[in-house]
This record gives C-alpha cells, structure tokens and sequence, in this order.
C-alpha cells in the first residue's frame, strides 16, 4: 500500500461494510480509503462488537460505527439513514462479507444442511441486493457512484474445499450484473472484485485454505495479491479513474485466472511423483 494519498477520493463519503480486525480485507481497504481522503460509516454483524475490534478502525480514521445486520432490512434502512445524515449522501459502498455456515462445520457439498445453506446465501450474497436496495429507497445513494464487492473466482470454477460458497459468490457476481444495469441509469457503477486467496479471519475457516492459497501462489506468475494490493484496486474502482466500468468481475489475483500450469507446479509434481 502507498504510504501518502494523492486524494483520489477526497469529498467522497460512503459505507465499508465487514470490517472485523487488522486481518480483514475491509480493514485495508477502510485505510487506504481514507488515506486517499474519503468519509465512512464502518459497519458490521452486531455479533462483531465482541469478536473484532472495529472501534480502533473507527478511531484512527476518525469513523463513526454503526452495527447492522446485513440480513436485515430495518437495519440497513437505518444504516444507511444516519449515514445520509451524517455525509449528505452516500459516494460509495464496499461489500466485503461472506459467511459458508456448511463450510465452517466441514459439511460436504453432497450434503449440505440447507438451513445453513440458505444463511449462507442470504449473508454471503443476497446481502448486496439488501444493501443497494436499501441505500436507493432511504434516498441515501448519490447519482454517479460506485459500489465494490468482493468475490473469489470458485464463482467460475471448483475448488472442493470451496463447497458452497462458490455457488454464493456466483450469485454475488449476478446480482451485481442484474443490479448494475438498473443502477447504470443513475451513473452508478458495481462491480466486483475475484481476489486471490487472502489470509483473513473468513479464510481461515475453510478446510484446506492453505493448500488453496500455495496452490494459488505457485501458479499466479505474480504470486497471490495481498490485502494492502487490494486496497489500493478498490480505492481505483471507487474513484473517477474508473467511471465508465461497471457490472464486471475483475480479477485481482497476480494473474492466476489465465494460467493453466506453471513451471513451479510442474517441479513440485515431478518432485512428489520421484519421492
């Protein structure tokens, strides 16, 4: 991450939401947006006050706090409520949440409780439609700006130990197409993020991450992009440089979605087949 701002989203405000510890993906990205001189509401699951520490968050970037359930449409209402009444109007919105309920309990994909899979869906994807609704009908959404979610690319292809997430990540990069051709007619721009296999608090809770994550780095020629390198794509797709993308999936991830097979896989197969 650049050390000093050049002001990309300076007189932007809007609302980052899953921002828990320093581990977090929308911890980084909340940083690097306000070292480019944008405003936020931090927001998150009320279950977050007693296992994260998003107060320091708000309090190095001068921040206020607002707990809401994603799920939630009176929360959100009133999230987005105050955060118009403390900005003016909302600039942009970061959606970096994801839950894999049959994932956390090592539940195989051939047998999902479907209970757990309809949570997941509803807070890993089915959010983002909350959250943009919501921010349009409390009028809190401003003409021209523009909203980021982030994916991992088990939306397009089978990683096992993925299970059901990637059906919930593909459904996040659908609502963001269907959504963002309504939203196109007010200049608002969504798109979302597939960004390599990160080490953060909800990676850690899917069996086999660190398998995906060397797997990931040993093929992308440019290694696995990290959580400072994704802040830094986000404060891009949130500022006027990218005022003309929209309803895209783009890919953040050191170039691994191109690769077929690397030099460094095939050692470490011709390794594992002369041991």
């Amino acid at each position: 991450m650049a050390d000093k701002g050049h002001g990309l989203l300076s007189g932007k405000s809007g609302v980052i939401f899953g921002a828990l510890n320093e581990s977090s993906l929308a911890w980084a990205i909340a940083e690097a947006i306000h070292r480019e001189g944008g405003r936020f509401v931090l927001t998150n699951a009320p279950i977050a006050k007693r296992l994260g520490t998003v107060d320091a968050l708000a309090e190095r970037t001068g921040s206020p706090v607002v707990w809401a359930d994603a799920t939630s449409a009176e929360d959100l209402d009133a999230l987005f409520r105050q955060a118009k009444e403390t900005f003016g109007g909302v600039d942009f919105v970061v959606h970096s949440i994801g839950m894999g309920m049959n994932v956390r309990k090592d539940r195989p994909y051939e047998d999902l409780d479907y209970d757990w899979y309809h949570k997941t869906l509803d807070i890993s994807a089915i959010s983002l439609h909350r959250v943009v609704h919501s921010a349009e009908t409390t009028g809190a959404l401003n003409d021209g700006g523009s909203i980021v979610a982030l994916s991992y690319i088990g939306a397009q292809r089978v990683f096992s130990k993925y299970s059901e997430m990637g059906d919930a990540k593909a459904l996040l990069e659908s609502i963001v197409r269907s959504y963002g051709y309504r939203l196109g007619r007010r200049g608002i721009r969504i798109n979302t993020i597939s960004q390599s296999p990160t080490r953060t608090t909800a990676g850690s809770g899917i069996t086999g991450f660190d398998g995906m994550f060397d797997f990931a780095d040993r093929l992308a020629p440019l290694g696995n992009a990290d959580a400072a390198s994704c802040a830094d794509y986000t404060v891009t797709l949130l500022s006027d440089l990218t005022r003309m993308v929209t309803m895209q999936t783009l890919f953040h991830d050191g170039g691994f979605s191109a690769m077929g097979i690397s030099d460094a896989l095939i050692e470490q197969l011709k390794n594992a087949q002369g041991s």
